[in-house]
């Protein structure tokens, strides 16, 4: 069973329209102008109101690349819920208007088991701002980990990653790695083999021989309905001589 933290900040701390707070993120993310590193490990930001600390907090996030992170652990100060204690959370799903995050549960049930955490009643959880403050953060910078994008116009979930993997197909099918790159950097659709294909529209953009690429089949390995489901998008294509 689901039990979902909802963004109960947003609307005041921070934006609720999801448009608003992608284009204050991305404002901010570029404006840092700082390079991903892998070697980052961990970042220490503030948790203010996004009026206030929104463009600090983006020269710690700005720093991270998810490439090879697969796992988070936030943590905060509670600022209403004495404890002494670290206490875990009981939800399943943190919301954000951009992006709901899923929770390890694996990993709650491993630190409860030692009985050195108290458990988070929602509620408390809810009144707390602190860490709710990082999650627009995480799901922006986490977007291409466990990426899944949703474009509401395109019914369900499946129908939009289709409908993202087909805009992605077409592009590559012109030959344009400019565009293609573009497209990569947009959406962070997050194709294995992007790099091998970008060098392949290199060559054969300036290759005297001149190449068609088509793709000949699609396919998803199931159908995403909801944000916990997952997929993974299949594609082949065939380069020919362009007579």
């Amino acid at each position: 069973m689901e039990t979902i933290r909802r963004a109960s900040h947003a609307g005041s701390w921070y934006t609720s329209n999801p448009q608003k707070l992608e284009g204050e993120l991305d404002g901010w993310l570029r404006e840092c102008g700082l390079t991903k590193s892998p070697d980052v490990r961990g970042v220490i930001a503030p948790h203010a109101g996004y009026s206030y600390s929104g463009r600090a907090a983006a020269y710690a996030f700005g720093s991270i690349d998810p490439t090879n992170i697969t796992r988070i652990f936030l943590l905060g100060p509670s600022h209403h819920h004495y404890t002494p204690r670290c206490a875990l959370s009981k939800a399943t799903i943190y919301k954000t208007p951009i992006g709901d995050l899923p929770i390890d549960r694996e990993v709650i049930e491993e630190l409860k088991a030692t009985g050195k955490f108290d458990m988070m009643d929602l509620n408390v959880d809810e009144a707390e701002h602190s860490m709710e403050m990082h999650l627009p953060y995480l799901a922006k910078v986490f977007s291409g980990f466990n990426y899944m994008h949703y474009d509401k116009k395109h019914g369900p979930i499946y129908k939009s990653i289709e409908a993202l993997d087909k805009m992605g197909m077409e592009i590559i099918e012109t030959g344009d790695p400019d565009e293609f790159k573009r497209y990569l950097s947009e959406t962070d659709n997050t194709i294995c083999g992007r790099h091998p294909i970008s060098v392949f529209l290199h060559m054969s953009k300036n290759c005297s021989t001149k190449i068609k690429i088509k793709f000949i089949r699609y396919e998803q390995s199931s159908q995403c309905k909801s944000t916990r489901d997952s997929s993974v998008s299949y594609a082949s294509a065939v380069a020919k001589l362009d007579h």
